[in-house]
């Protein structure tokens, strides 16, 4: 803050110290850095290596200031990146200081000595921090007129992230991100002295979800993008705010267009969710909404063969095969974990008012009767206000991440994490299978002093969670006990029994705050919008008549409108339409790899008599649907999603006039035609609705209370199956992507070294994995993890888990050493493609 005169002679509060900065006297608070104290005051000094979320370095000289100190001007000009204030301490600046203004200039007559002028050709050009400073605050003329150094370019980082080394100014951004904020030390500094540039290590391959960060940060064009690369300029884009698709975290994000596509996406500045970082998925995959094959049209099943048709044939033809479908033995509705708030909406109302039933699940993965308590009792209604928020991760004492993977899972809140425990304050503890790098990276933080260690994982087997969290070591057990502490749980939760109830039970005994955090970004705002089978929007419960007639008065609904029996999950209901106890189905967007039985769905879809899917892009379920109706992706259209934290997320349409519609639209004009009105023909429209709906403000529902289930014994020649989905794998939304899957992780094996010796793994063979259903072959890696265990990624590479082994996580399978390659792991629909709608 400024000081007035007047205020010289009042006391500086505690914590904080006075000084003059180019002649205006403030106060700061100690250990603030001096330039962080000027630009608070609007003076902006320039630089390049130093960045708000990452440690001073004191790299490029470019913020140097004339500092005294008692009177006595210090002997050169400092870094004012890395001195903090001081009491007395009078500052000058470039703006009245002229050797500060002359040490400023020279530094960047240093920069550009080797820096090349090809800001024509560079991506960086018309946005670039060396342009803008050299501008300002450079000489007017260059006295170099000797030949610049060259490098051979570019250097491959990655299949994604390329070097141009002769850009770059050793400000070290993309050293010290990697290393403090990620973990990955993919990049380092080589040579030393006039030789010294940015490299990798020959030795070390590149693994990091975070890369596309520093090519955002770098502020030169050292680091390009090899999918944006020479595609376009930074003044010929338009850039429009959105918020990322892919996971929970509810990322800000930017998206930049030109011609009504998006040509990249970088970071938006969130300080409370994502601070100015997002994973490589949300930064590189969003050209799923331009594939080649994208369905721009609805079609119509005509003599066993798909033909384009109008919006009007389609959506009577639809009316009329969804109407008889509900008068016979019902339809039922598979919306998905990817749609916004206001799409999840008109779901919700369309199954329950058009269709007349509660037979409607989002939960397109492996799901249980106890997660849905579970959700119904402790996730509904929480918000930022209520419940554990980001913040309250970075300054909790203590976080234990149950059946969570957060690296993979939700890459913000592993970034969260890794910066709490970087601080020293929290302690990091996992309830795992087996360390991951991303476990290793926030229980172990590498210093400049070498490794400390900031947590520690608590090994269980697959399926025995729930024991191993009531018999927690005393340590962690104490240190979930203070205030403030969270414990993480995951949606693989749901596939052991008695996990969920075991947490409550856990937080109960110790005061521990939950947080559930799914993997979809769709999932949290699904929940509050009634897209289960037993709660309709706003909480309440299917069973509660004055719930129901509630909403019955806010839809404008006769009393006893609304169907009063619980429905059926997804399970239940692919095994219905399989069974032909349902007639017909409505499907948003469900990929059958994620599924617990991935054929009982393609059985379902082939039995059900009428098959209406919403849709982008072909997919499994297209082979089988009556009408296909195309949706549009989330740059065409406006919305909002839910993060974990119940944060409300919105972002509006990027790429107008493209024609596509929102899945709200569709279903409204889909239920005009079966006499009904839902009144969600805008994502706004829907957004008002559901505010006036509000939530149940009745008793809540009883939590689930079941005993935790004995873990798994597996016998000769077996072992138990960890498994989980990794961050970039065979999704749909990462199709047309090759840079970015050049960059996902090695579809391997994980096994401890007794386990290897039992079955005789040697070098060079690799490891089967096997049910009566099928086989997984792949290499083997070994790692410190209870024996007889044996994790695969879930759908990865040649490693289907549902499709193939028909099984999942906690399911015992016969594992055994073999010099044979993997067996052709078809999915049964002629190749790779899922049964999702562009949205897996």
């Amino acid at each position: 803050m400024t000081v007035a005169p007047e205020a010289e002679t009042r006391p500086v509060p505690e914590g904080y110290v006075r000084l003059t900065i180019d002649g205006i006297e403030v106060v700061a608070p100690k250990g603030e850095l001096l330039i962080r104290t000027a630009e608070r005051m609007g003076i902006t000094i320039p630089r390049f290596c130093d960045h708000p979320l990452l440690d001073p370095a004191g790299a490029c000289r470019q913020c140097l200031v004339e500092v005294e100190m008692g009177g006595r001007p210090m002997p050169k000009p400092q870094a004012s990146c890395t001195m903090t204030v001081a009491d007395g301490m009078v500052v000058k600046t470039q703006q009245t200081s002229p050797v500060a203004d002359k040490a400023q200039q020279g530094v960047m007559e240093l920069l550009l000595i080797n820096h090349p002028l090809d800001c024509p050709i560079c991506d960086k050009g018309g946005e670039c921090p060396l342009q803008n400073q050299a501008l300002k605050h450079g000489r007017a003329e260059s006295r170099f007129h000797d030949t610049k150094r060259t490098f051979a370019k570019p250097v491959p980082i990655s299949s994604q992230v390329l070097l141009d080394r002769e850009r770059c100014v050793l400000c070290q951004r993309c050293t010290r991100f990697s290393k403090q904020v990620a973990g990955d030390p993919f990049i380092e500094l080589l040579e030393r002295g006039a030789l010294q540039q940015i490299g990798i290590g020959e030795q070390q391959p590149f693994q990091s979800y975070f890369s596309g960060n520093t090519i955002q940060i770098c502020p030169v064009g050292a680091l390009t993008s090899a999918a944006y690369r020479f595609r376009s300029r930074p003044f010929d884009l338009v850039s429009t705010p959105g918020q990322c698709e892919h996971c929970a975290s509810g990322c800000e994000i930017r998206n930049d267009w030109r011609r009504g596509k998006v040509m990249r996406r970088l970071a938006g500045d969130d300080p409370e969710v994502n601070e100015e970082w997002i994973c490589d998925k949300g930064r590189f995959a969003f050209r799923y909404a331009t594939a080649n094959d994208r369905i721009t049209r609805p079609l119509i099943r005509e003599n066993g063969e798909l033909r384009p048709a109008s919006w009007t044939e389609a959506l009577q033809a639809a009316a009329k095969g969804l109407a008889e479908a509900r008068d016979a033995e019902g339809v039922g509705v598979l919306p998905g974990g990817r749609l916004t708030v206001e799409d999840a909406y008109a779901y919700a109302k369309f199954a329950r008012i058009a269709l007349r039933t509660n037979d409607i699940d989002y939960r397109a993965r492996p799901h249980s009767d106890e997660e849905l308590r579970f959700l119904e009792s402790t996730v509904v209604g929480t918000s930022p206000g209520n419940g554990v928020t980001y913040r309250d991760l970075e300054s909790a004492p203590a976080v234990l991440c149950v059946a969570f993977e957060p690296e993979e899972e939700s890459p913000i809140v592993f970034l969260r994490l890794r910066k709490a425990a970087r601080k020293g304050a929290t302690k990091v503890f996992h309830l795992a299978p087996w360390a991951s790098p991303g476990v290793e990276k926030t229980t172990v933080i590498v210093h400049d002093g070498g490794p400390v260690r900031t947590g520690s994982l608590v090994p269980c087997v697959p399926g025995g969670e729930a024991a191993a969290l009531r018999e927690l070591p005393s340590d962690v057990d104490e240190a979930l006990r203070q205030p403030g502490a969270v414990l993480l749980v995951g949606e693989r939760a749901a596939e052991v029994p008695g996990l969920y109830s075991e947490i409550l039970r856990t937080a109960q005994r110790t005061g521990v705050s939950v947080a559930w955090i799914p993997r979809r970004a769709g999932e949290r705002g699904a929940i509050e919008v009634g897209v289960l089978p037993t709660l309709l929007p706003g909480g309440r419960p299917v069973a509660d008549a004055e719930a129901r007639a509630e909403l019955e008065r806010h839809w404008g609904l006769a009393p006893a409108a609304l169907p009063a029996r619980a429905g059926r999950d997804v399970t239940g209901i692919l095994a219905a339409a399989a069974a032909g106890d349902l007639s017909g189905l409505v499907v948003g967007g469900v990929d059958p790899n994620d599924l617990p039985d991935p054929a009982l769905a393609e059985k379902a879809l082939r039995r059900a008599g009428f098959v209406v899917s919403l849709e982008l892009r072909p997919s499994a379920v297209t082979e089988h649907a009556n009408v296909v109706l195309p949706i549009a992706p989330s740059t065409e259209k406006a919305g909002s999603y839910l993060n974990w934290e119940g944060r409300h997320r919105e972002f509006r349409t990027t790429i107008e006039g493209t024609g596509a519609l929102p899945d709200c639209r569709v279903l409204d004009t889909l239920a005009v035609e079966m006499d009904v009105d839902l009144f969600t023909q805008t994502p706004a429209a829907a957004l008002a609705e559901l505010e006036r709906v509000g939530p149940h403000l009745g008793a809540g529902l009883p939590a689930p209370d079941e005993p935790p289930a004995a873990a798994p014994r597996p016998g000769a020649g077996q072992a138990v199956l960890a498994t989980w989905r990794q961050l970039l794998d065979n999704g749909s939304m990462q199709s047309d992507e090759p840079n970015l899957a050049g960059t996902s992780r090695r579809t391997i094996a994980v096994l401890s070294p007794g386990t290897a010796q039992r079955i005789g793994l040697g070098d060079g063979q690799r490891i089967e994995i096997r049910t009566a259903k099928g086989a997984i072959v792949l290499a083997a890696e070994l790692a410190e993890m209870p024996d007889d265990v044996v994790w695969l990624p879930a759908d990865s590479g040649a490693s289907k888990v549902h499709r193939t082994l028909g099984v999942g996580h906690g399911a015992v399978v016969d594992i055994a050493a073999t010099t044979a390659m993997s067996p052709a792991a078809g999915n049964g629909y002629g190749g790779t493609t899922h049964l999702d709608g562009g949205r897996a």
